[in-house]
């Protein structure tokens, strides 16, 4: 592969370490996707921007990708360790559904999530609940070595892989806390893979298995579609940070079970850091949290969540506020209002290069994906007037094609989103605006004051000044 060598943090090592794939010029990668029992959260969806980005990065290096995004809709427990409800059972019976009508709609809604945030979609969408004969195949391959079994399933027993927990380095971290007793566990860290149906437990998923009827272990899935789809090591494994304390330990116990061997399962294993929510809407166990629609709902643009995403490092902290998200919807519209005139720009002009543009983009996401540092880059790149306008954009698809906010197509007013409670619709406010634009020029400026007031009123945020050209948002 061409341009910088390419670097990324490993969370096993816990160090930056140079990619080197398996097999040359080609890249597997897992993606931990969502549990189908309700819409996803903000904070889920930054880590599909994290991978997304990743993907691109790889992908514009020239790599051929191979993608996995698994949807788990069975298995997943309330807790992420071993107690409680499975999450989909559990909201079934909330809703008194069937159970696969609510996967299929909220596996739909993350999908639309997914291209509203201009993210790729992968290779392939696996489901567990299409792989659940392989799952018992793959526990009974394992079962007499690693396991034991309790009335309410069979159990990965911990210690019999070399070091347990090294990915979350369980004997100094405080993730550990996070597992819940369940009687008769020879040791705290074990697991269940195989969780059979109690007396009177009325499931809708269950299968028949060697240790009863019932369903799957949440980690028992991915460990299954990922050696499946990508084989038994692959390059990169990536997740929240919160799956590096539980479920991918449990993964690569399964995996060195599996394979007899030391090996992981993949040889980079990637996480991003939380997003952060002052308010405490990150969280769906309230049941009332922060989803995408509740941002366009409130008249911003995706892409405008997306790039606020991109201005931090993926394993850094991110506040979300609406101050920070009206910020990032504000530098999205300067760049659509930028590029808007560099399309209309004649043909011709200056001869400068923009090659140092695309290697510094380069040399930017090649150090751990580093967006912070390619956006001041592609401010540069708008504003270089030694560049022509023609060489500007055909760098600018450099960009578009690593940062995904699609700055070619993009227009100012695309991001105009009407807030679901508006009651002024779009006609009326450019007719008001035109209306003052005239009373500015002919310096009757009480009646540009008065429809300013207007507008106001009606929940019109009007953004005077050049800069913005007479932008206009619905607060």
């Amino acid at each position: 592969m061409t341009g910088t060598n390419l670097t990324l943090y490993n969370s096993l090592t816990r160090q930056l370490e140079a990619f080197a794939p398996i097999h040359p010029g080609k890249v597997g990668i897992y993606s931990c996707g969502p549990t189908v029992y309700n819409y996803a959260h903000i904070g889920n969806l930054r880590a599909y921007v994290f991978t997304d980005t990743l993907s691109r990065v790889l992908t514009w290096k020239g790599y051929d990708l191979t993608h996995i995004v698994n949807i788990t809709d069975v298995g997943h427990l309330t807790s992420d360790a071993d107690a409680g409800d499975d999450k989909m059972e559990a909201a079934a019976r909330a809703a008194n559904q069937d159970i696969w009508a609510i996967a299929r709609h909220y596996t739909d809604a993350f999908k639309r999530n997914l291209s509203d945030l201009n993210i790729r979609e992968p290779s392939r969408f696996p489901l567990a609940t299409d792989h659940v004969p392989e799952m018992i195949a793959f526990a009974e391959r394992i079962a007499d070595a690693h396991c034991y079994q309790l009335p309410d399933g069979l159990y990965f027993d911990t210690t019999t892989v070399p070091d347990y927990g090294k990915l979350a380095r369980s004997q100094d971290d405080v993730g550990e806390g996070r597992i819940d007793p369940v009687a008769g566990k020879r040791h705290p860290q074990d697991f269940a893979i195989w969780r059979t149906s109690q007396p009177g437990e009325n499931r809708q998923m269950e299968w028949d298995s060697p240790w009863g009827r019932g369903a799957p272990g949440w980690h028992l899935e991915c460990s299954v579609m990922s050696k499946k789809y990508l084989g038994a090591q692959f390059d990169i494994h990536t997740g929240g940070i919160d799956h590096r304390e539980i479920h991918h330990p449990n993964e690569i116990a399964q995996n060195q079970a599996d394979c007899a061997c030391a090996d992981t399962g993949a040889n980079l294993w990637m996480h991003n850091n939380f997003l952060v929510e002052r308010s405490g809407k990150m969280s769906k166990s309230g049941g009332d949290f922060t989803t995408l629609q509740t941002l366009v709902d409130r008249g911003f643009h995706p892409l405008a969540y997306r790039l606020m995403c991109l201005q931090a490092q993926y394993r850094s902290e991110l506040e979300f506020s609406w101050e920070n998200l009206a910020a990032a919807t504000t530098r999205l519209k300067r760049l659509a209002i930028t590029v808007d005139a560099l399309h209309a720009r004649p043909a011709g002009g200056p001869s400068g290069s923009a090659a140092a543009y695309r290697d510094r983009l380069d040399e930017a996401v090649s150090d751990d994906l580093g967006t912070p540092r390619a956006l001041p880059i592609l401010d540069e790149l708008l504003g270089d007037k030694r560049v022509s306008p023609a060489d500007r954009l055909a760098a600018l698809a450099d960009f578009d094609a690593v940062l995904g906010l699609d700055l070619l197509t993009l227009r100012r007013e695309d991001l105009r989103v009407r807030p679901v409670d508006a009651t002024i619709d779009e006609a009326t406010i450019e007719a008001h605006l035109a209306e003052r634009r005239d009373a500015r020029a002919a310096k009757d400026f009480a009646r540009s004051d008065s429809i300013r007031d207007t507008l106001v009123a009606a929940g019109v945020e009007v953004m005077d000044g050049d800069a913005l050209a007479w932008d206009w948002k619905l607060s």
